[in-house]
C-alpha cells in the first residue's frame, strides 16, 4: 500500500515537473527576467513580418479646376474641397487646367486653402495654370507640374469703358503685388518670382550666396536695398522676368527655379511620387452641381421668373385655388436655392423678397391707394432678384456693368412677359377649361341668367340679381379689387377688373356670371 502511494506520488511530481520544463521553455526567452538572453538569429517568418520601408500609401482626394474661375465655378469647388476635407485625407490635390479668371473667387479659393493647416495640398499642372490659377497653385504646400505645361502670367487687368482690357492702375497693382508676395513667402516660395508674374515692369535677379552657395532670387529694388548685400554674388536676370512681360514658365523651368517642386508628365506618375494609391479617388461634381450651373443660365433663370409671377397672378385672380401658389412658391424657392449654391445670392436677398412680397400684399389688402408700400415693395422686389444673379454690389469694371445688364433685362423681360401672358389669359380665358377659366369671368350663361331672373322676381331679391350689365353706381368701398358698390337702392359685392378703385367713384357693371358682379370706372 505504501509503495503505491509512493510510486503514485511520484508519478505526480514527474509530470508537474515535465510541465515546469515545457512553460519555461515557453516563457523564459521572451521574459525580461530569464536568466540569459536569447541570441537565437531571427528566423525568415520574423523577417517577413516586418514593415516595408515606404510603409503604407497616403491618402488622397481630388479635385479638378478646369475652365474659367467663375463665382459659379468657384462656389462649386469650394464645396468640393469643403467635402474633401470632410473625408480627412493625408492630402488634397487640385488638378488645375484653367486660364484663370475672377480675381475675387481667385482670393476665396487662396483663403480658403490658406486656412487648411492639417492636410497637405497639392496642385498638379498638367496643361496650364493662368492668371489666377497661377495664383491658386501658389498658395498650395506643393507643386508638381508636367515638363510641357505652362505656368504664370498673372497680371491683373480690367476691361474698359470700351471693353477693351487694360492694366490695373499703378495704386491698385501695388496692393495686388503685396498679396501675391504674401501668398508666396507663406508657401515657402520666392516672392521675387512671384511678383515678376503680377507686375510685368519687375527684372528678377539670381544671387548666390558667398560662404554656404545659397541660390536666391531678388527684384532690382529688392538687391538695392538688402542689407548684406556684399555677401551675395549677383547673377544674370531670370529671363523669363524680363520688363514688359509677366512671368511664364513651362514645366521644366518652373522646377528649375524653383517655383514647382516635382514634375510628373501624368496621373500614374504623379501617384508614384506622392506614395498614393492608382487611380487617385476624385471627387467630382454631382448632378446637383449640374442643376445649379443650368439654373444659373439667364434663359432658365427667365423662365423661372416668368412662370412664377405668372403662377402668382394667377394665384391672385382665383384664389383658393392653390395651384399658382405652389408653382410660384416652386419657381422662387428653385431661383434662390440655384443663386445660393452659386454663390451669388445670401440670405439678404431672400429677406427683401420676402420683405418685398409682403409689402405689395399690405397694398392689395389692408392699406387703402397705391402709394408707399406698393412701390418699396415692387422695388425691393426688383432689387433682390437681380442682386441674387450676381457677386458684387456696385459695378466697378464694364464686365460688371456687362453682368449687371444682364442680370436686369432678365428680370425686366420676365415681368414684361408675364404681362403679357396676364393680357392673353384675361382676353381668352373664357374658354379655357378647368381652373385655367377662373382667371377671367365668362358670361352668364341661361341657366345663371334664369336663376337671376327668379331672384328678381321674389320678394327681397339680393342685389346681385336686380343689377345688369350696363348699370351705372358708384362706389360705397375702396375696391381692391372688390368691395362694395351701390347702383339706385341696391347695395351689391362688386369686383373690379384688377384696377383699385377708391370710394364714390363711378362705376359700370361690364359683366355678370352667377353672383360675381365686374365692374369698371367711368
Amino acid at each position: 500500500m505504501v509503495r503505491f502511494r509512493l510510486r503514485k506520488l511520484s508519478i505526480d511530481y514527474l509530470f508537474a515537473y515535465c510541465v515546469l520544463i515545457v512553460c519555461s521553455a515557453i516563457v523564459l526567452p521572451s521574459g525580461s527576467w530569464a536568466a540569459e538572453p536569447d541570441v537565437t538569429p531571427a528566423t525568415e517568418p520574423a523577417a517577413e513580418e516586418s514593415p516595408s520601408p515606404q510603409g503604407p500609401l497616403l491618402t488622397a482626394q481630388m479635385i479638378r479646376i478646369e475652365g474659367m474661375i467663375t463665382p459659379l465655378s468657384g462656389a462649386i469647388w469650394l464645396r468640393k474641397f469643403d467635402e474633401a476635407v470632410a473625408k480627412n485625407p493625408d492630402m488634397i490635390i487640385l488638378h488645375i487646367d484653367s486660364p484663370g479668371g475672377y480675381l475675387s473667387t481667385t482670393m476665396e479659393l487662396i483663403d480658403r486653402l490658406q486656412k487648411t493647416k492639417d492636410i497637405q495640398t497639392v496642385a498638379y499642372i498638367d496643361n496650364e495654370a493662368i492668371s489666377g490659377a497661377a495664383l491658386t497653385a501658389l498658395a498650395t504646400d506643393r507643386i508638381v507640374i508636367a515638363s510641357s505645361a505652362r505656368f504664370g502670367d498673372a497680371g491683373a487687368i480690367v476691361a474698359g469703358s470700351d471693353s477693351a482690357f487694360r492694366y490695373v492702375d499703378a495704386k491698385a497693382r501695388s496692393v495686388f503685388v503685396a498679396q501675391v508676395r504674401a501668398i508666396a513667402e507663406a508657401s515657402g516660395r520666392s516672392p521675387a518670382l512671384a511678383e515678376a508674374m503680377v507686375d510685368k515692369d519687375v527684372t528678377v535677379f539670381e544671387g548666390t550666396h558667398k560662404t554656404d552657395g545659397k541660390r536666391a532670387f531678388f527684384t532690382t529694388d529688392e538687391w538695392e536695398s538688402i542689407p548684406d548685400s556684399d555677401e551675395w554674388t549677383k547673377g544674370k536676370p531670370v529671363f523669363e522676368a524680363k520688363e514688359n512681360r509677366f512671368l511664364t514658365l513651362n514645366g521644366r523651368r518652373a522646377v528649375e527655379l524653383g517655383v514647382a517642386n516635382d514634375a510628373a508628365e501624368d496621373l500614374d506618375e504623379l501617384a508614384t511620387l506622392l506614395d498614393i494609391e492608382s487611380p487617385i479617388p476624385t471627387i467630382r461634381p454631382d448632378r446637383w452641381d449640374a442643376a445649379v450651373v443650368v439654373l444659373n443660365h439667364p434663359l432658365v433663370t427667365a423662365l423661372l421668373l416668368i412662370v412664377g409671377f405668372g403662377a402668382l397672378l394667377f394665384e391672385l385672380s382665383a384664389p383658393g385655388i392653390g395651384i399658382g401658389a405652389f408653382l410660384s412658391t416652386l419657381c422662387f424657392t428653385t431661383f434662390f436655392w440655384s443663386r445660393f449654391l452659386g454663390g451669388t445670392s445670401g440670405w439678404l436677398e431672400v429677406l427683401l423678397f420676402v420683405l418685398g412680397l409682403t409689402f405689395i400684399g399690405l397694398e392689395f389688402f389692408v392699406i387703402p391707394g397705391f402709394g408707399i408700400a406698393g412701390v418699396g415693395g415692387i422695388a425691393m422686389l426688383l432689387v433682390s432678384l437681380v442682386m441674387a444673379s450676381q457677386h458684387f454690389f456696385i459695378p466697378e469694371n464694364s464686365f460688371d456693368w456687362q453682368h449687371l445688364g444682364v442680370s436686369v433685362g432678365t428680370v425686366v423681360m420676365s415681368l414684361l412677359a408675364c404681362a403679357v401672358l396676364g393680357i392673353f389669359m384675361l382676353t381668352y380665358s373664357e374658354n379655357m377649361p378647368g381652373p385655367l377659366g377662373r382667371f377671367a369671368l365668362k358670361p352668364p350663361s341661361a341657366e345663371d341668367l334664369s336663376v337671376a331672373s327668379i331672384a328678381a322676381s321674389t320678394p327681397e331679391a339680393p342685389g346681385w340679381s336686380i343689377v345688369q350689365v350696363g348699370d351705372l353706381g358708384q362706389s360705397v368701398s375702396a375696391l381692391r379689387p372688390s368691395g362694395k358698390a351701390q347702383f339706385g337702392e341696391q347695395f351689391v359685392d362688386v369686383v373690379t377688373e384688377g384696377d383699385f378703385i377708391d370710394p364714390d367713384q363711378s362705376l359700370k357693371i361690364i359683366k355678370k356670371s352667377g353672383t360675381r358682379v365686374v365692374v369698371r370706372s367711368v
